[in-house]
């Protein structure tokens, strides 16, 4: 039996229902109302884009200006399979798009890209009151459920559950982080039951654990480590230099998410894994050497390491938390440690915390336009499908990209449909 939501308007014939009213629901929205075609969307929070906006708070971090070569490399593995639609959407065309809105964008001094009021709520603003001019209608409080045994799509409402049509569809549900915004990963086992291959999600541009002594994190929780590089021991990577903070639990910030794709293979493969920290990026091993070695007299090895290498108090107590005592009487081995420091780490922190997340409906259950290569009219855009990528922009730049190429998918295969039907 179907119950109608008392906001509900019956969708043409020809319409698409995309289900997620993220960034890439929002997108993919956009560039089916332009194709002509009608558009609902179906979220099961009560307002559109509402992580976009928490992620913009800090500044929202729209794209990155880097060259493309490099721009792709961010997406790993996924590089491949992303750069063909990435390249159709890409940072040039995404500040494009957001002028065209009527917003003005500038690069930061770190290559991001930002709105010049750095607020997400007047895009998001403008944006929505365009696709509703558009057309685009929304149905919020609108949870989806799966699909009934017609193929019809199943939603909880506050009037009660309701099975509507749609001849095609996009999906644009998020990933399994900040559930309370709406990614909260249920639709994984909605796809599975559907039989389509969807990889377990996990965190993403997260935090670490580690066990910090109660001094240490009495002491310095919260506070930045500045001014640092690091990478994963025994890895093949260079040392990446930049900034984390202390947490109470661990360590956590741009850094470590820069490097947390990695972290996290080694650690869910070996139990735990090493994050190798050079406290003085800036200052070559010999040099380091040469100023231990230097007479201190009657000073503190503090004083004296503050002095000669500038070592601050939370770069003296992180060496304290990582070596045995005898390593400060050994010039030789004390400078090692100062350039490669190993800190264990023994936990990703809750999915839910991470920024983001891996895993996710993988790329070879679809075809060149995201759509499911079992189920003719299915198609998927943004942090559901597997893939993942650092802060910086990227994540947005992919969201908005795959959910463009979803959707001219849906409204060339509509077409193409409605032609055979002729």
């Amino acid at each position: 039996m179907q119950t109608k939501a008392s906001n509900y308007h019956p969708p043409q014939a020809s319409s698409v229902a995309v289900i997620g009213a993220g960034p890439a629901g929002l997108m993919a929205a956009e560039t089916l109302a332009l194709r002509g075609l009608a558009v609902d969307v179906y979220d099961a929070m009560p307002s559109a884009g509402r992580k976009f906006l928490m992620a913009g708070k800090g500044g929202m971090n729209l794209t990155h200006s880097e060259n493309s070569v490099s721009f792709m490399t961010r997406y790993a593995e996924r590089e491949t399979r992303l750069a063909p639609m990435i390249s159709q959407f890409d940072a040039t065309a995404l500040r494009a798009w957001v002028k065209d809105l009527g917003i003005e964008t500038y690069v930061g001094s770190s290559g991001r890209v930002f709105p010049v009021d750095m607020k997400a709520a007047p895009l998001l603003r403008t944006w929505l009151h365009r696709l509703r001019q558009q057309g685009v209608r929304f149905h919020m409080r609108h949870r989806w459920l799966g699909w009934d045994e017609q193929g019809q799509l199943r939603f909880a409402t506050p009037d009660g559950e309701t099975c509507l049509p749609a001849r095609a569809q996009v999906f644009a549900l998020g990933g399994g982080s900040w559930a309370r915004l709406g990614s909260d990963g249920a639709w994984v086992s909605l796809l599975r039951q559907r039989g389509l291959d969807v990889a377990d999600l996990k965190p993403a541009n997260c935090g670490f654990d580690l066990d910090w002594t109660t001094f240490f994190k009495d002491k310095f929780a919260g506070q930045p480590l500045l001014t640092v590089a690091a990478r994963v021991k025994h890895s093949t990577q260079p040392m990446r230099k930049g900034q984390f903070v202390i947490t109470s639990t661990g360590v956590e910030g741009s850094l470590i998410y820069a490097l947390s794709a990695a972290l996290r293979q080694q650690l869910y493969s070996q139990g735990q894994v090493v994050l190798e920290l050079d406290l003085l990026p800036d200052t070559p091993l010999e040099k380091v050497l040469t100023e231990l070695e230097h007479p201190r007299g009657s000073r503190s090895l503090s004083s004296h390491l503050k002095s000669r290498l500038g070592l601050d108090a939370l770069k003296m107590a992180l060496l304290h938390e990582c070596l045995d005592k005898t390593a400060f009487s050994q010039a030789q081995r004390l400078a090692q440690a100062i350039k490669a420091l190993p800190v264990v780490l023994k936990a990703a922190r809750p999915i839910d915390e991470a920024i983001s997340s891996a895993g996710g409906l993988r790329f070879e259950a679809l075809d060149e336009n995201l759509m499911a290569l079992q189920h003719p009219g299915l198609f998927f855009a943004g942090e559901m499908l597997d893939w993942e990528a650092p802060t910086g922009g990227y994540l947005l730049t992919a969201c908005f990209a795959t959910a463009r190429r979803a959707a001219t998918g849906a409204a060339n295969w509509l077409e193409n449909d409605l032609d055979n039907l002729k």
